[in-house]
Protein backbone atom coordinates (compact mmCIF):
# COMPACT_ATOMS: atom_id res chain seq x y z
CA UNK A 1 0.00 0.00 0.00
CA UNK A 2 1.14 3.40 -0.86
CA UNK A 3 0.22 6.61 1.24
CA UNK A 4 0.71 10.37 0.05
CA UNK A 5 1.53 12.46 2.93
CA UNK A 6 1.86 16.11 1.34
CA UNK A 7 4.07 15.58 -1.60
CA UNK A 8 5.75 12.82 -0.39
CA UNK A 9 4.79 9.54 -1.33
CA UNK A 10 6.19 6.53 0.37
CA UNK A 11 5.06 2.77 0.24
CA UNK A 12 3.61 0.98 3.72
CA UNK A 13 3.51 -2.49 4.59
CA UNK A 14 1.11 -4.22 6.85
CA UNK A 15 1.20 -7.69 8.41
CA UNK A 16 -1.76 -9.62 9.89
CA UNK A 17 -1.58 -12.14 12.59
CA UNK A 18 -4.65 -14.14 13.69
CA UNK A 19 -4.62 -15.25 17.21
CA UNK A 20 -7.69 -16.71 18.30
CA UNK A 21 -10.06 -13.87 19.26
CA UNK A 22 -8.17 -11.02 18.14
CA UNK A 23 -5.79 -9.78 15.13
CA UNK A 24 -2.27 -8.23 15.41
CA UNK A 25 -1.36 -5.72 13.03
CA UNK A 26 1.96 -4.28 11.92
CA UNK A 27 2.48 -1.22 9.86
CA UNK A 28 5.40 -1.05 8.60
CA UNK A 29 7.58 2.00 6.90
CA UNK A 30 10.54 0.98 5.38
CA UNK A 31 12.28 4.03 4.44
CA UNK A 32 12.63 4.86 8.35
CA UNK A 33 12.66 1.11 9.27
CA UNK A 34 9.41 2.04 11.83
CA UNK A 35 7.08 -0.74 12.84
CA UNK A 36 4.17 -0.12 14.65
CA UNK A 37 1.83 -2.98 16.17
CA UNK A 38 -1.99 -2.96 17.28
CA UNK A 39 -4.19 -5.45 18.56
CA UNK A 40 -8.20 -5.39 17.15
CA UNK A 41 -11.28 -7.74 16.64
CA UNK A 42 -10.90 -9.58 13.66
CA UNK A 43 -14.76 -9.05 12.69
CA UNK A 44 -13.27 -5.69 11.43
CA UNK A 45 -12.74 -5.11 8.04
CA UNK A 46 -9.26 -5.34 6.59
CA UNK A 47 -9.48 -1.65 5.34
CA UNK A 48 -10.19 -0.36 8.67
CA UNK A 49 -7.55 -2.66 10.63
CA UNK A 50 -5.40 -0.81 7.92
CA UNK A 51 -6.58 2.59 9.27
CA UNK A 52 -6.21 2.29 12.51
CA UNK A 53 -2.65 0.73 12.25
CA UNK A 54 -1.88 3.44 9.82
CA UNK A 55 -2.81 6.42 11.97
CA UNK A 56 -0.81 4.79 14.71
CA UNK A 57 2.06 4.63 12.26
CA UNK A 58 1.87 8.00 11.14
CA UNK A 59 1.42 9.40 14.81
CA UNK A 60 5.09 7.67 15.79
CA UNK A 61 6.83 9.02 13.12
CA UNK A 62 5.61 12.92 13.61
CA UNK A 63 6.68 11.69 17.20
CA UNK A 64 9.79 10.73 16.21
CA UNK A 65 10.51 13.93 13.60
CA UNK A 66 10.69 11.29 10.61
CA UNK A 67 7.33 12.97 8.73
CA UNK A 68 6.47 16.35 8.50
Amino acid sequence: MTTTSGAQRREILFEFAYQGSVVRVSAIDPYTNTEVSMVGDPRLTEASLKAAALRKLKYVLRRDGKLP
